[in-house]
């Protein structure tokens, strides 16, 4: 494995290069290859001999973030004014799914600091913002959350009950925000809360928050199916307090900052679920090689070769999806359509090979000597959250009728 040390300096030839705009290939450059191989020697190295732990003890692995943080996959996206990496956005997919692929609860942390959370400051947040809550959650030794969910309105993001009072001077919250990733670790949060509910989604508006702070509780912390290694919990807001310039751009642009803000984060749950795709059709093709039956290894066997090639077609259609819709993000392009397209192709491709893993594996895949059953149980909510399957089929089923003129 790569030291930590000579992995920095990778990525600082990274970044050095990744300036320029990258027209969408089927290949990748050589500094887009150097930056997948050093990411793939830390994960091999740093997460996936704990990656069990993390699953089972429900361990959230602060030392491996800040190991992250200190290469520059905390902010890799964000300018180095800001404390980022300043790499392009398929750098940021292209590790994230080799992070994902070591442990999808570090991939998820990973995801929501730089999309959910750092994403949308540095898109509409103010100078002074930006100086508070980015340059400290850049390194690892702090993470942002994003609050949007609520208990009654999940895939309905337009419907926020939360509210944002104005009191001269400052905005008082009230409500309840679910289903919060790093919601126990994080120190800082973006809500989107109603300011106006006779403008409907067009009077929601988006707040910073420092945490702790008075006023603000969380609630239990899920027992979730998988990526386990993460916290999610709820955000309770109960008079909660906090100051006039913490609110993001202008009154009422809230759902605009959330829908763009779930665009690009959509290409950041595709790389988990490549990740988690990835490591699954690592474990099959492994012990298919090694598992022998009738007389050979069962990668012999014609049934087990059927499998191990529609879970490489899958993941490999699945990545060309994902590597075009951040490219066309890189290009300044719109990809709203192209981000839900890799969404919802990588989830169900991380969720099907996850199954064949299982099926070729046979019964060592059902128990938790084999990191198989773990990859099946990590895939399944990356059909689910930053918007279900049946939701990215709305999107894109939208998307296309426009282009047709309808």
């Amino acid at each position: 494995m790569a030291s930590v040390g000579n992995i920095g300096k990778h990525l600082l030839v990274c970044r050095k290069f990744s300036q320029r705009s990258l027209s969408f290939s089927t290949s990748l450059s050589e500094t887009h290859k150097l930056l997948m191989k050093t990411c793939r020697d830390f994960a091999e190295g740093e997460l996936i001999p704990h990656a069990a732990t993390f699953d089972q003890e429900h361990k959230y692995p602060k030392d491996q973030i800040k190991k992250m943080g200190e290469l520059g996959l905390m902010g890799i996206s964000v300018p180095e004014k800001y404390g980022g990496a300043g790499l392009d956005y398929l750098s940021y997919a292209i590790a994230l799914e080799e992070i994902s692929r070591g442990c999808a609860s570090a991939g998820v942390i990973m995801s929501v600091n730089n999309s959910l959370y750092l994403g949308p400051i540095l898109a509409f947040g103010s100078e002074k913002q930006k100086e508070l809550f980015i340059n400290p959650f850049t390194d690892g030794s702090k993470v942002g959350c994003f609050a949007l969910s609520e208990p009654g309105n999940g895939s309905d993001a337009g419907a926020a009950s939360t509210t944002a009072r104005h009191k001269n001077p400052g905005w008082i919250l009230n409500g309840t925000k679910s289903w919060i990733t790093n919601g126990y670790e994080s120190e800082a949060t973006i809500v989107f809360a109603t300011t106006d509910k006779a403008k409907k989604h067009k009077g929601i508006s988006s707040f910073l928050v420092n945490k702790p702070i008075k006023g603000l509780s969380l609630g239990k912390k899920e027992n979730k199916l998988g990526i386990r290694g993460s916290s999610t919990c709820n955000l309770i807001f109960e008079d909660c307090e906090i100051p006039e310039e913490n609110l993001v751009g202008q009154p009422g642009l809230g759902f605009k900052i959330a829908m763009m803000t779930l665009d690009s984060g959509r290409i950041g749950i595709a790389a988990q679920a490549l990740g988690i795709a990835q490591a699954s059709l690592d474990c099959a093709v492994e012990y298919a090689s090694k598992r022998s039956a009738f007389g050979a290894p069962i990668s012999k066997l014609q049934s087990i070769q059927n499998k191990i090639a529609d879970m490489a077609l899958k993941i490999e259609s699945s990545r060309l999806l994902t590597w075009r819709a951040a490219a066309l993000k890189d290009e300044g392009n719109k990809y709203t359509k192209e981000a839900a397209m890799a969404k919802l192709s990588a989830s169900e491709t991380a969720t099907f090979v996850s199954h064949q893993c299982i099926q070729i594996l046979g019964g060592m895949g059902y128990v938790n000597d084999m990191p198989a059953e773990r990859h099946y149980r990590d895939a399944r909510i990356t059909e689910i959250y930053e918007g279900t399957s049946e939701i990215q089929r709305l999107v894109i089923s939208a998307n296309v009728l426009k282009e047709y003129g309808f």
